[in-house]
């Protein structure tokens, strides 16, 4: 694996293992904040494994679709990319909750760190091969 590439990698899983503990702590928004910045930083890093040039976006549904387009499966759902690119702009700042219309509780966190789990071993398990 490229160097910049486990660099990536490393931050993604930083994040990942982050928003378990912010999530221990009943603190939601950082906690989705970490888990969405995960899935990105796990994508970017197949990116750049692959070559493939980063646009500057944290938009996961694009990012996605960038991988799809070069034959990479990483297994997330573009329902599952829809509501994680609803993360970003509210779990970083102060807008009320991370979710317009719902305030996130613990069961909603568990569920977006699984999905932001499925994303990294997938990608490490590529990325290791």
């Amino acid at each position: 694996m490229k160097d910049e590439a486990k660099i990536w990698l490393d931050f993604a899983l930083e994040n990942l293992k982050s928003s378990e503990i912010l999530l221990e702590s009943l603190l939601f928004n950082p906690c989705l904040q970490n888990a969405q910045q995960c899935i990105e930083k796990a994508i970017k890093s197949i990116l750049i494994e692959k070559g493939i040039t980063i646009k500057k976006t944290h938009d996961i549904l694009e990012l996605n679709h960038t991988l799809i387009k070069n034959k990479i499966h990483i297994g997330i759902t573009e329902d599952e990319c829809d509501l994680i690119n609803t993360i970003y702009l509210p779990s970083k700042y102060p807008l009320g909750s991370v979710l317009p219309d719902f305030i996130p509780d613990h069961k909603f966190c568990l569920e977006i760190i699984e999905i932001s789990k499925q994303v990294y071993f997938k990608i490490e398990e590529i990325l290791l091969k």
